[in-house]
């Protein structure tokens, strides 16, 4: 049975409230100190979570007092238990330290007019400091666990947009590619162009569908390089694929793809590239994925982009490494390795 969202929310201030009130009952009743301490002391368990620091001190100055009366109230110590293990638990770690601080005070200022055993002193310190250990480890776990949660959600953001930036700078490139040259041609060969337009069009449509499933599952469910390779060729540059290795363990096939996709989308729009080649093969590490084109070549001392940055990231998240620059030919030329697990 689900809970209201009205009631959800405060739950926990009626549990609080409901402690308060059940301390000041029993002290009231059977306690021998006067009701304004056992206000205190209930008013300050009703604060744990709430006010957590004032409700403690609350309660430890009423515990005190109570002491140093010779009216000390059996229960009082319970509820102080309570409330240092709430400092724990609910405050901030520097409000939370002052709970240790007054501890040693606070027991034996209980105890002033008992009589003195420093055995049961030493075991209700004890008792106190657990307590608000327990606490204070629980809501650091927490914090831990927070955090944890957070850069999980940052890295999957992360890995959304690396996929989007993927799918749709490819694509647009490639449409962009093909529309140019269609419109060279348009007036000189219109069949050509109608060509050109119609590989547009099934592009577009491809990238929709693919989108959808980058949506669904952030990985496509085919990552097909012949596809790639002959799409890629279409729009005007020829690939030669060569691929050596049989079926790779999904997270290496999909970064494969990617890899090759986004190399030979740089070559297209950034190298100029007519031609490019494709391999994929084994190696004593894994597998090895190397695209060499043959368009204009990178300047000296270029800057790595977001295409290039992206397939850094892939190869590094799997334990691989990246390796790029002129090739012995001209043109651009990368290498990744990947370990297979």
């Amino acid at each position: 049975m689900s809970v209201p969202r009205w009631l959800s929310e405060r739950r926990v201030p009626l549990v609080d409230g409901a402690l308060g009130v059940a301390a000041f009952t029993a002290m009231a009743l059977t306690g021998p100190g006067p009701l304004w301490l056992t206000a205190g002391v209930a008013i300050g368990l009703a604060l744990r979570t709430r006010a957590p620091l004032v409700g403690y001190l609350l309660g430890t100055a009423a515990l005190v007092t109570g002491g140093l009366l010779g009216v000390a109230d059996p229960i009082a110590p319970y509820a102080n238990v309570i409330g240092i293990h709430a400092l724990g638990v609910h405050a901030p770690p520097r409000h939370s330290l002052v709970g240790p601080a007054i501890v040693v005070p606070g027991v034996l200022a209980y105890n002033a007019q008992l009589p003195f055993s420093a055995v049961a002193i030493a075991g209700t310190v004890f008792l106190w400091l657990l307590a608000w250990a327990v606490g204070f480890a629980t809501a650091r776990a927490k914090e831990r666990s927070a955090l944890l949660n957070r850069a999980a959600v940052a890295e999957e953001r992360t890995r959304m947009a690396r996929e989007l930036h993927d799918l749709v700078g490819h694509t647009v490139n490639v449409m962009l590619v093909q529309a140019g040259a269609s419109r060279v041609v348009l007036d000189t060969d219109p069949a050509k162009a109608k060509e050109l337009l119609t590989a547009v069009e099934r592009t577009g449509r491809e990238a929709l569908d693919e989108l959808d499933r980058v949506l669904a599952a952030l990985r496509p469910d085919d990552p097909d390089l012949a596809r790639l390779a002959s799409r890629m060729t279409e729009a005007g540059m020829a690939v030669d694929l060569r691929v050596e290795v049989d079926a790779l363990p999904g997270p290496v096939e999909f970064a494969v793809y990617r890899i090759v996709q986004e190399a030979l989308t740089n070559a297209l729009t950034h190298g100029k590239a007519r031609s490019a080649s494709v391999s994929v093969s084994p190696s004593e590490e894994g597998v090895a994925v190397e695209v060499a084109d043959r368009g204009r070549g990178p300047r000296p001392g270029y800057r790595v982009g977001r295409g290039l940055t992206g397939i850094t990231e892939r190869a590094e998240v799997l334990g691989g490494s990246v390796v790029h620059g002129g090739g012995d030919g001209g043109g651009f030329r990368l290498r990744v390795v990947l370990p297979l697990a």
